[in-house]
């Protein structure tokens, strides 16, 4: 009997993964596909055109950014059903427009008019009774500290430039975000509760919550 078997996980669902930068959500992502036997759907970050912009130009080209990780989320979301699930998924397209599309209005490095448009385009998207929702959110949470401890291991370098302020910001509406998520169920881990890249590392505790989870939708 596998591990899927053993707590009950159904072969078809659909986790994904949600937590800010440097969070460990890949780490994550890659554990649970392997202990499940599920197919991972990784973020790319690599072929991202904006990105490096973004961290050098905030206001130039948030707009660009976000719509682009709209259009590459809502694809994968759609493929991710399409094929029956069965997918553990790294960063949800919830966090797009809760977290930072929001948070670069706020702080003005989004025009109205570009917010505006983002936002709508969202809800004609996603908030629909067509859109197929995840079966369960992961949450991965930590103290800021943690956070930019994790963020100065990894290295890289757009990160590293990029002010603690930002870092700051993005932490606490992370929190705010999930307080008020309920586009499906939730699973909160603190990462000081697991260590998943240590040798003999165990990840049995973390299937059986979400099992938990999922059979007490």
């Amino acid at each position: 009997m596998n591990l899927r078997e053993k707590y009950g996980i159904n072969k078809n669902a659909v986790i994904t993964i949600a937590g800010t930068v440097g969070v460990g959500k890949s780490t994550m992502t890659t554990a649970l596909a392997e202990a499940l036997q599920f197919k991972t759907s990784l973020e790319r970050v690599n072929d991202n055109p904006y990105l490096d912009k973004f961290y050098k130009d905030f206001k130039r080209w948030s707009f660009h950014l976000q719509i682009y990780f709209l259009a590459e989320r809502f694809k994968e979301q759609k493929r991710m059903f399409e094929y029956g699930g069965g997918f553990i998924q790294d960063r949800s397209i919830y966090e797009d427009t809760g977290i930072f599309a929001k948070m670069h209005f706020d702080k003005g490095t989004m025009s109205k008019v570009d917010y505006e448009t983002y936002t709508s385009l969202f809800e004609a998207m996603v908030m629909t009774p067509y859109f197929p929702h995840p079966d369960l959110l992961i949450y991965l949470e930590g103290s800021l500290e943690d956070i930019l401890e994790r963020i100065k291991l990894r290295g890289r370098e757009m990160e590293q430039e990029t002010p603690i302020d930002y870092w700051q910001e993005m932490h606490s509406r992370y929190e705010e975000w999930i307080n008020h998520f309920n586009a499906c169920p939730i699973l909160r881990l603190n990462i000081k509760d697991y260590d998943l890249q240590q040798e003999n590392a165990s990840i049995e505790s973390i299937l059986e919550q979400i099992a938990n989870k999922l059979n007490t939708k």
